[in-house]
């Protein structure tokens, strides 16, 4: 590179960055304390594991039903989502395993880009969609917990957001205690979620085989609309607001919506597929841990999702699952097949698994909020690792400020905020910049071709990515103008923040050298 080349990269690029290609990866800098390399490829799979098979798949079946002509459609959707997903992130393991940093999109948007678009990455995902994500995650939770008692509606009572605010707070302590036990409640969330998956799938094999070897002569007709019924052929679907569709009378145009919707929910329900990146400096070896991880761990989603959706559709009546929202699912689905006793049962699992998912989001979560703070974006108490007063050992190697400060983002989030409005802001936030991370990727292909790419998957991941991202990024513009408003609000802040803190840091280091030079 010359010297002209140099004056012209972007921010990050001076100075040189270090070879990331090895399967050491970079060291950490000596003056900045960074998260010990301690983590394998098996706790990769468990932390993506554990984010994305969490409450997704047990509240998105219904807006996904409600949207489409018939259970066959559905099921095409689940796997166009999960297909996507994995372009996304096999895009996003090819600039994890190029390009050195902490923080997710940040330091890759930084890269290609420059310090604006790195800094409003961070900003985003700290104040915004980290906070949402794990308020949304809280919420889920209780009502699951709520489901399972047989009670609904209570999602904006005051005793409900106090209740996910204590779910939020407990899990902010089980991830302070070290990095070495949230690994090891990852790993037996997974256990649960693989049980609950096993569950639901046994139980749907059970009625199949029940009606092959003949043990049920008199099924009930509305409970076998899997056996009498087409699964690709239209039929009027019932949305959880009650309305119904009639998709004989539907244009194209609004079919196109309805279906745009649908995937909209699918990529909600696969969302968590990047946050590996967030821990890519503690795995041991990234450069062959990031690939290795998201190549098993996404393909076993996308099966494991398309499975529990066709027991769906074989353990209930086809006109419940577009009407049954969140664990209710699961409770209907083995209340009809086993009793009450089992659907309870079943409602409980899925409580651990929800719960699972809130302790991945909070775990990759405050990873964010170090990577900013030790880019000078956020005071620098924020990337302390360890204690409070930044004090780490061999066991204390969370980061303790950073959860504090997540904590109570999310409780504000939760206190002011509701499920359906939370998604939608989360999904509009996020999408922009995963967007601008796979334009970046193609841009850095043409710019710096010959840039070390341990992983590189084909062009047309990161192309068809975009293309469905900026589908989801308009249309949450377009239906959500208020989240979109406030999402503009939020750069408008950062931005702002942004560049007084660059006034105050440039301000202190005039000072030290004043002070430097009077001694």
């Amino acid at each position: 590179m010359t010297a002209n080349d140099d004056d012209e990269a972007p921010l990050l690029r001076d100075p040189p960055l270090p070879v990331y290609g090895g399967l050491e990866g970079p060291p950490p800098t000596a003056h900045q304390p960074s998260f010990k390399r301690n983590l394998g490829t098996a706790e990769a799979f468990s932390i993506i594991i554990s984010i994305v098979i969490g409450s997704g798949i047990f509240t998105s079946p219904g807006a996904i039903d409600s949207n489409v002509p018939s259970p066959g459609a559905a099921l095409i959707v689940w796997l166009a989502g999960g297909i996507l997903a994995w372009t996304g992130a096999a895009t996003m393991a090819e600039l994890g395993t190029a390009i050195p940093g902490e923080g997710g999109v940040q330091p890759y948007l930084q890269y290609i880009f420059g310090d604006v678009f790195g800094f409003l990455a961070a900003w985003t995902w700290v104040i915004a969609i980290v906070p949402a994500s794990l308020a949304i995650a809280s919420i889920v939770f209780v009502e699951s917990i709520y489901s399972a008692v047989g009670v609904t509606d209570r999602s904006g009572k005051l005793t409900h957001k106090a209740l996910a605010m204590l779910v939020i707070i407990v899990i902010g302590m089980a991830n302070s205690v070290s990095t070495q036990f949230t690994t090891c409640l990852n790993r037996f969330f997974v256990m649960t979620k693989f049980a609950a998956i096993l569950a639901i799938v046994t139980a749907a094999f059970g009625v199949v085989l029940s009606h092959l070897v003949g043990w049920n002569q008199t099924p009930q007709p509305e409970s076998h609309d899997w056996l009498t019924r087409s699964w690709f052929g239209p039929r009027n679907t019932v949305t959880l607001d009650g309305s119904e569709i009639d998709w004989s009378k539907l244009s194209g145009w609004e079919t196109l919506g309805h279906c745009s919707a649908a995937l909209y929910s699918a990529l909600w329900a696969y969302s968590g597929w990047d946050k590996v990146i967030y821990v890519s400096a503690e795995l041991s070896a990234p450069a062959r841990q990031l690939p290795l991880t998201i190549n098993t761990a996404i393909p076993i989603v996308i099966l494991s999702f398309i499975a529990v959706n066709v027991a769906y559709y074989i353990l209930l009546p086809w006109g419940v699952v577009s009407t049954t929202d969140s664990v209710a699912v699961i409770q209907t689905s083995f209340s009809h097949l086993l009793g009450p006793v089992f659907g309870i049962a079943a409602a409980a699992l899925i409580c651990l698994v929800v719960a699972g998912s809130l302790l991945g989001c909070s775990f990759v979560a405050s990873r964010m909020v170090v990577a900013a703070a030790k880019s000078d974006w956020l005071p620098g108490f924020l990337g302390r690792i360890g204690s409070v007063s930044g004090q780490s050992t061999s066991t204390a190697d969370a980061p303790v400020n950073a959860i504090i400060f997540n904590t109570v983002c999310t409780v504000l989030y939760i206190l002011f905020g509701n499920f359906r409005a939370l998604v939608t802001f989360n999904g509009l936030a996020e999408y922009t910049f995963f967007f601008l991370a796979m334009v970046g990727a193609i841009i850095l292909r043409i710019r710096e071709p010959q840039l070390h790419r341990p992983y590189k998957p084909f062009i047309f991941a990161p192309i068809l990515f975009n293309l469905v991202s900026g589908l989801v990024v308009t249309r949450g513009a377009i239906f959500a103008p208020m989240q979109a408003v406030v999402l503009i609000g939020v750069w408008a802040v950062g931005l702002g923040f942004y560049g007084g803190r660059r006034k105050w840091l440039r301000r202190g280091g005039k000072a030290s050298s004043r002070a430097s030079t009077r001694h």
